[in-house]
């Protein structure tokens, strides 16, 4: 179950009634043969409400599951958990309006070593991962592996959570994207700290053959010069980027599943 239809609760929300209605349409029924005002019919209504959002949240985890099977994360790497909070995070950012219609989610797995491929680009739509590669973190959070993340000016450090990309510009890096953290707590100094990302011969597999380890930013996610155009230009003009790592506390407003849940289910081809 994976499509909607904004004309009702969607594709998604009729396939899904039709297989759960017939199972407590007894129990509903049962329930409207009872005074209105007694409490075992309040009661009866309340269980049927309780077990169909139990369904309803069932079908919806199922959902990301299945998809993250069809792009074969696991094989490279990349935990269901951080997928499952990518995908609440990108369906989140869709209902408040901050995302434009591309069908792109760009993913950085910190808890991976630099020396491993990190970021991901997935097409929602077609369920391709576009681009898996390397990417850099800030210098002073960590050497291999980022354990330290900030939000301060000149930490140069990498920062966690959601941004929304904007504009391409050309730099000292040349080809950039300019990025904004909509975390506050978090990323919410992106802009003010220059947090872009840009191709890096620091960032390549080549550099990590000569020097045993990737090269480190000023917290900027960094791409192999040579792949970040193709990257930059997919998901410039408000897609969703994730930075995630289990290493700090991280929370945000964007990982509410309920709300993700309804865009899910009443979104044509949301994901």
């Amino acid at each position: 179950m994976r499509k909607g239809n904004n004309t009702t609760k969607g594709l998604a929300g009729k396939r899904f009634a039709k297989r759960i209605l017939p199972f407590f349409a007894p129990l509903f029924l049962a329930s409207l043969s009872a005074p209105s005002k007694t409490v075992e019919a309040k009661s009866a209504l309340n269980a049927v409400h309780s077990k169909i959002e139990a369904l309803k949240n069932s079908n919806f985890q199922m959902s990301i599951l299945e998809m993250y099977e069809d792009l074969g994360l696991e094989k490279q790497g990349l935990s269901l958990k951080t997928f499952d909070e990518a995908i609440m995070g990108y369906l989140n950012l869709k209902n408040a309006g901050l995302l434009s219609g591309k069908p792109y989610l760009s993913i950085v797995d910190f808890d991976r070593p630099s020396t491993q491929k990190r970021f991901w680009l997935i097409d929602l739509k077609k369920r391709k991962v576009l681009n898996y590669t390397y990417v850099t973190h800030g210098k002073n959070s960590g050497g291999t592996i980022a354990k330290q993340f900030s939000n301060i000016n000149d930490s140069n450090m990498s920062s966690l959570g959601f941004y929304v990309t904007e504009a391409v510009y050309y730099g000292k890096h040349g080809l950039s994207l300019k990025l904004d953290g909509v975390d506050e707590a978090h990323n919410s100094n992106a802009r003010l700290r220059n947090i872009v990302m840009h191709g890096a011969d620091y960032a390549t597999e080549d550099f990590i053959r000569q020097q045993g380890y990737l090269g480190r930013s000023e917290g900027c996610p960094a791409l192999p010069m040579g792949e970040h155009k193709d990257v930059i230009e997919k998901i410039q003009d408000r897609t969703a980027l994730f930075i995630h790592s289990d290493k700090q506390d991280y929370s945000s407003r964007f990982l509410n599943q309920q709300t993700a849940m309804e865009v899910f289910y009443n979104n044509e081809n949301v994901i």
